[in-house]
């Protein structure tokens, strides 16, 4: 049966209208329906051999301490490891940023978002023929329902950037293939297709919708319009009303770095535990959205780069030179006073955040004289010490948000509560990767086991050694 459904959607895809592609190439719909029975017969061997084996223990700390590390979850497209950092399937950022294509193919460029959303949902470097076909065909699908704008323009002053974000994404809902032939009583074998029409849609209508939000927010509500012989990062831009090359280079790097970390970080967790309730991709990504824009996740952006011009501001008004001591101060009368250094430390890493590393060598080739770069670059090399020194943090090394501000600011993007919008239409592309394919391997309802501090007593008065 799934042999069958996959030769007809193949047809289907061939013969689509509207959504061009290189026909002397797959295209990536073709690419993945080839490479599913494999990897649906891979994953039922692994069950059916391996599924009773043990691979992790969980500890009392663990349990009441948000889960943290437990391996519980399966999730293709990244892995974090503490010491080395993110791969993307397999990659790290560096082999990213060599081997992607890029706009113009020249060396030094940043690769192209769409290339990246190539590799993370077959697992393959594209070519360029591939991703500009990619780019094509999801230039195809950018038209927004019409009530979407609208429903954005209606939006109260004073709304937060990413409620809107999370809103607009319901609102896009009604165009749910998914739901709709769910609704019909669709074989399961064709979740993956129905799926993959939202993903590739919403995805596709992200930049528009962002672009209205930052337009209407802070401006007069007037957005340049759509430019489809631009790529994906190109466009976005022009319409949220930036025109520099540079800026568009920073907007492709920004989103590859912030796509994807794994599945256990808040956003992705919510994408893949609401899309297991087959909950469609829209109110799936709705959902992540606002686990991002918790300030212990994605809105740590803007509040690093708040206390970096607190910092930048503290010290021109005492007089005082960006130094290694004077950061110092700063640095031990913010700890002193109970609170912490925003843009350091993270649940997982345990040195410098590559991700962090890449918007560095971005900002010294593209603005190594910046004033906030300054402080930045010296706050990094002297946070690890004093941190160190302090003794309460595990990592004591710069996360992604400690240098993702300062590259915008530079181009004059000071909207800062806007940010993690920005962090949100980057996160689409990871959690909406791995969402096809919970749907493509049949994946379940999610369904951890609770108890309660009770249980656990009871536990420990049975089992005082643990097990």
């Amino acid at each position: 049966m799934q042999a069958m459904m996959a030769r007809v959607a193949v047809r289907r895809s061939s013969l689509s209208c509207g959504h061009i592609r290189c026909l002397s190439t797959p295209s990536l719909k073709e690419t993945l329906i080839a490479q599913m029975p494999a990897k649906q017969a891979a994953l039922k061997a692994l069950k059916k051999e391996h599924g009773s084996k043990i691979v992790d223990k969980v500890t009392i700390d663990q349990l009441v301490g948000g889960a943290r590390s437990i391996k519980a979850m399966l999730w293709e497209t990244s892995l974090l490891d503490p010491i080395e950092g993110i791969r993307f399937r397999g990659y790290t950022i560096p082999e990213l940023q060599e081997k992607l294509p890029t706009l113009t193919m020249k060396k030094g460029e940043e690769p192209l978002p769409e290339g990246l959303f190539w590799l993370l949902l077959t697992g393959e470097i594209p070519t360029k023929d591939q991703v500009d076909s990619l780019t094509a065909d999801l230039h195809s699908r950018a038209k927004l329902p019409s009530h979407v704008e609208s429903t954005i323009r209606s939006f109260p002053k004073g709304m937060h950037p990413m409620t809107q974000l999370s809103s607009a994404i319901l609102a896009l809902q009604t165009d749910s293939v998914f739901a709709a032939e769910y609704a019909k009583g669709c074989h399961k074998s064709t979740y993956w297709e129905h799926s993959y029409e939202d993903i590739m849609n919403l995805l596709a209508r992200l930049p528009e919708v962002c672009a209205l939000i930052y337009r209407c927010t802070y401006f007069d509500g007037v957005v340049p319009p759509y430019d489809s012989s631009l790529d994906y990062s190109g466009n976005f831009c022009k319409m949220l009303g930036v025109n520099d090359p540079s800026f568009e280079e920073l907007m492709r790097l920004y989103i590859v770095i912030h796509s994807d970390h794994e599945g256990g970080n808040a956003s992705a967790h919510t994408c893949h535990l609401v899309g297991s309730t087959l909950s469609d991709p829209y109110l799936s990504l709705s959902a992540s959205m606002n686990a991002l824009a918790g300030p212990l996740h994605g809105l740590a952006n803007q509040e690093v780069l708040g206390w970096l011009l607190g910092l930048q501001a503290t010290l021109k008004e005492q007089g005082k030179p960006v130094t290694p001591e004077s950061i110092t101060e700063f640095a031990w009368a913010t700890l002193k006073a109970g609170k912490v250094i925003p843009g350091y430390g993270h649940a997982v890493l345990r040195k410098t955040d590559p991700r962090y590393t890449s918007q560095r060598e971005f900002a010294l080739k593209h603005m190594p004289d910046d004033p906030l770069f300054h402080v930045v670059n010296t706050v990094y090399e002297v946070m690890p010490g004093v941190l160190t020194e302090h003794g309460k943090t595990k990592n004591p090394y710069p996360n992604v948000d400690s240098h993702s501000g300062v590259l915008l600011m530079h181009y004059g993007f000071d909207k800062y509560d806007y940010y993690t919008v920005l962090f949100g239409l980057g996160r689409a592309y990871g959690v909406l990767a791995q969402l096809f394919w919970d749907r493509a391997l049949g994946l379940p309802l999610e369904r951890p086991k609770s108890v309660t501090s009770e249980w656990i007593n009871n536990f420990l008065d049975k089992n005082p050694d643990g097990l």
